[in-house]
């Protein structure tokens, strides 16, 4: 026992000395998750709070090209300015640089008596059908004159998915509108009175949206839910830059080969290293969480709400360290140099990040990819995190996603053993 907390004072010693694995090991991290949940608390904020910025060109003047630009200002999602029509595509840029704008929606001439054609051929069609017409049926092509939107290149696919969906849905109401008052005049040759006009339009379904959890918890999960666990992981993964470099320091500098002259076991101090590792691990948990939850209210990002099921929430914690410092172990124990063990070390763990979903969410990842999500153990410790502050789920609920995490820890430390050994050095 004296032998196991000598080599551990020895470690803890070496490790302080680190300044540049400590800045790594908790400077980085908190960075990381500072600047990460407040770009993406803003882009929330962005799409749920302010208005996206729409030029507005038309060189129509009917009452439907009205009713579109009241629609869209209706629906609360637009923030349109109004700019001269007949514009070049030249003119179009440097009018979106000058107002500071995202787009611009450009309605042609004759939009709103294409639209009253349209309707009335529907509304021909529809009262042929019902027998209260006589006239032969309109099959010819509906007349199309399309909206056009140019757009900022640095505008996204999916932002612009979601514009063009609203910008669809407005002109389906106006459609409709101008369906229903063709067909209500064609029947009681009168205009659609407001009121029953209203009841049509505005008697929608609502949709509501709700959570699943595995505890019948509803709570939206913010930011910070998504953030602050991810990137725990990959601060304890970033050991590997300390851990690993210490392994090969001892290797290179001959400190192992005095250990091997002294009434002990090699075997006994790389135990130790991962135990003050760990340690180190848990330390960057504490943090990290604490900022979370005291930090980031006063700084105006949304506060991390801790999982109920404490103690799955330190078992999970304990898991992945081990496994980040088995990793940095095996690492060490096959690098020659400590360039080798600080290039592989980082250089893999942002590529098994990426691959286990801290980077990249895993459900935008091809198919492809997926087999290689399998194996990365990011992965893994991610599942089981969102397993508890995500999914409310408890210990028993994150068990599947343990038990490989388990299985993959057992592998490093049976190739870290493997190594030592066809080194001679236990």
């Amino acid at each position: 026992m004296f032998k196991f907390l000598a080599c551990v004072q020895k470690d803890i010693k070496l490790l302080l000395r680190d300044w540049v694995g400590m800045s790594l090991m908790f400077g980085m991290p908190i960075l990381l998750v500072i600047v990460i949940t407040s770009l993406q608390a803003g882009t929330f904020r962005m799409l749920n709070g302010k208005k996206i910025s729409v030029l507005w060109s038309s060189s129509d003047n009917g009452n439907v090209s009205k009713e579109l630009k009241n629609t869209l200002n209706h629906i609360g999602m637009f923030d349109l300015a109004e700019i001269p029509p007949g514009l070049s595509v030249t003119q179009i840029n440097e009018e979106l640089e000058s107002h500071n704008a995202l787009l611009v929606l450009v309605v042609p001439s004759g939009f709103s008596e294409l639209v009253i054609k349209k309707a009335d051929k529907i509304t021909n069609n529809t009262l042929i059908d019902l027998g209260f017409s006589e006239q032969k049926k309109d099959n010819s092509p509906d007349p199309v004159n399309s909206l056009t939107f140019y757009y900022s290149p640095v505008l996204q696919d999916s932002y612009r998915q979601s514009i063009r969906g609203a910008l669809r849905s407005a002109i389906q109401i106006i459609e409709n509108k101008q369906v229903l008052q063709s067909i209500y005049f064609s029947l009681n040759q009168k205009n659609l009175p407001d009121s029953l006009e209203s009841i049509f339009m505005k008697n929608q379904i609502l949709i509501n949206e709700i959570p699943v959890s595995k505890n019948g918890n509803k709570s939206i999960p913010n930011a910070s839910q998504h953030n602050i666990p991810a990137w725990t992981i990959f601060a304890m993964f970033f050991i590997v830059a300390s851990l690993g470099s210490s392994v090969v320091k001892e290797k290179i500098s001959g400190s192992s080969l005095r250990l091997k002259t002294l009434p002990t076991n090699y075997l006994l101090a790389i135990v130790s290293k991962q135990l003050v590792y760990l340690v180190v691990c848990m330390l960057q948990v504490i943090v990290i969480f604490s900022i979370g939850v005291w930090l980031f209210p006063h700084i105006g990002l949304p506060k991390l709400n801790m999982p109920s099921d404490f103690t799955a929430l330190i078992i999970i914690s304990l898991v992945c360290g081990w496994c980040a410092v088995s990793y940095a172990i095996a690492v060490g124990v096959f690098s020659q140099t400590q360039e080798q063990a600080n290039g592989f070390g980082a250089i893999s763990i942002v590529i098994l990040a990426a691959l286990g979903g801290i980077l990249i969410p895993s459900f935008a990842m091809p198919d492809s990819f997926h087999i290689f999500l399998k194996i990365s153990p990011l992965h893994w410790c991610l599942e089981s995190y969102y397993g508890l502050f995500l999914e409310g789920g408890k210990f028993k609920d994150i068990l599947n996603n343990l038990l490989p995490l388990i299985g993959i820890i057992v592998f490093l430390q049976f190739i870290a053993f493997a190594g030592l050994k066809k080194k001679n050095f236990i």
